[in-house]
């Protein structure tokens, strides 16, 4: 995943298993995610549903990854010699991805006791955004994932998704462009509310 792009992230659990299946799963998977994906990106829009989970995020700069990314590869500066090289900022950007997944695995199978073994299929997906209709359609996919999917009738009735955190009155800068894109809050929800046809390029059917 390259400096400064944009990217709709998506993964599904290893056959018919659940990602979550408590309350507390949801909540323990948010938790590690601040640990893990803050210091490579910012956070658009996201969704965690039993079985998967979506994710809009926008790679940080390479000057903020080579600063933000200082003490997950050892602390020190020394210890990033030639982390400036683009290559070596992209794989440790997907490594902090593959570590959010890990660790919240060890977690979850401590939690199901005598589970072992992987939880996650085996690579997360991962879309480039190109354009600003894919870029606008997939907000909505991500939000609207569990109407899709029949767990709840309205978008904001499902609570582990990103739609609710728009509606707070202090918003971070990433939420804070997402409203700006839509010109403001009202219409976000308008957005949102209305019906929308086919989107072709959202290629994933989760």
């Amino acid at each position: 995943m390259e400096a400064g792009k944009t990217y709709h992230i998506y993964t599904h659990a290893n056959g018919s298993e659940n990602l979550f299946q408590t309350d507390e799963n949801f909540r323990y998977f948010l938790k590690r995610y601040e640990e893990y994906i803050p210091p490579v990106a910012d956070t658009l829009a996201w969704c965690l549903m039993p079985n998967h989970l979506h994710l809009l995020v926008q790679i940080k700069s390479e000057k903020d990854l080579a600063k933000d990314l200082t003490g997950l590869a050892g602390g020190s500066k020394k210890d990033l010699s030639g982390l400036d090289n683009e290559k070596n900022l992209e794989r440790l950007t997907i490594l902090q991805f593959s570590h959010l997944f890990n660790a919240y695995t060890k977690a979850y199978n401590k939690f199901k006791k005598k589970r072992r073994g992987s939880l996650f299929t085996r690579a997360f997906k991962r879309q480039e955004i190109t354009n600003d209709q894919y870029f606008t359609n997939i907000i909505h996919y991500i939000h609207h994932n569990p109407v899709h999917h029949g767990f709840v009738k309205h978008i904001q009735d499902w609570p582990w998704s990103s739609y609710h955190d728009f509606l707070l009155p202090n918003l971070t800068p990433a939420q804070q462009k997402v409203i700006d894109w839509f010109g403001n809050c009202e219409q976000f929800l308008l957005f949102h509310n209305q019906a929308l046809g086919a989107t072709p390029e959202i290629t994933d059917h989760d």
